[in-house]
C-alpha cells in the first residue's frame, strides 16, 4: 500500500491558492479512472485506488498545514504504513515557480506543515515532493504570499507543474523515490 499526501488548507476560501498546490495534485489524481470519491477519515478526506493490484490512498488533511501532521500520522498508524510507503506533496516558496524536487527524506526547510509532520512521525525519514511557487516579493509578506492566488500569468506554469507532478507520483508509486529523483530533480 502507498500513501500520498497532498498538504493544504481545507474550504472554498483556499482553492488555488499557493499553499494548496499539495491538495491540487492529489485532487488531480483523485480525477482519473477507478478512484473512489473522497471520504472523511483520519480528519482527512480519503480516497483510494489501485494500479497493478496496489492499493493507493491519497489524503488530503481538513486540519489546515500547521497541524497536519496528526491527520498523518492517524493513517499511518492506522494502516501500519512503512515510512518508505508515504510521499508527501507541497509547495516551496525556496523554488522557482513550477520546478519539481522530490526527496527521500530531509528538513522540513521552515515549511510549517512539513514541520508538523516530522514533529508527529519523529522523524524526517519520508519522501516528499516539493512543487515551487517562487519566493514572495516581499521576505515580510511570506504569510499573504502563500495564502495567496496565483498570478493570471502564473497560471499556465503552475498548471503544467501540476500535471507533470501527478506522473512523477505514479512514477513513485510503481519505481519508488529514486527513479524519481533521477527524472524530474535536473
Amino acid at each position: 500500500m502507498k500513501l500520498v499526501v497532498g498538504l493544504g488548507n481545507p474550504g472554498k476560501r483556499y482553492d488555488g491558492t499557493r499553499h494548496n498546490v499539495g491538495f491540487a495534485v492529489v485532487d488531480a489524481l483523485a480525477a482519473g479512472p477507478g478512484v473512489s470519491p473522497f471520504q472523511r477519515r483520519f480528519e482527512s478526506q480519503i480516497a483510494e485506488f489501485h494500479d497493478d493490484g496496489q492499493k493507493v490512498l491519497l489524503q488530503k488533511p481538513e486540519t489546515f498545514m500547521n497541524l497536519c501532521g496528526r491527520a498523518v500520522r492517524q493513517a499511518v498508524d492506522y494502516y501500519q504504513l512503512p515510512l518508505s510507503e508515504l510521499l508527501v506533496v507541497c509547495d516551496d516558496l525556496n523554488l522557482p515557480l513550477g520546478k519539481l524536487r522530490f526527496r527521500a527524506k530531509g528538513s522540513h526547510g521552515g515549511h510549517n506543515g512539513l514541520r508538523d509532520i516530522q514533529n508527529h512521525l519523529g522523524t524526517t525519514a519520508y519522501a516528499r515532493l516539493r512543487i515551487g511557487i517562487d519566493a514572495p516579493p516581499e521576505p515580510d509578506g511570506a504569510v499573504d504570499y502563500v495564502l495567496g492566488r496565483f498570478r493570471p500569468s502564473e497560471q499556465p506554469v503552475i498548471a503544467e507543474a501540476i500535471a507533470v507532478a501527478v506522473q512523477g507520483v505514479m512514477l513513485w508509486i510503481r519505481a519508488g523515490i529514486g527513479p524519481c529523483m533521477n527524472q524530474y530533480n535536473g
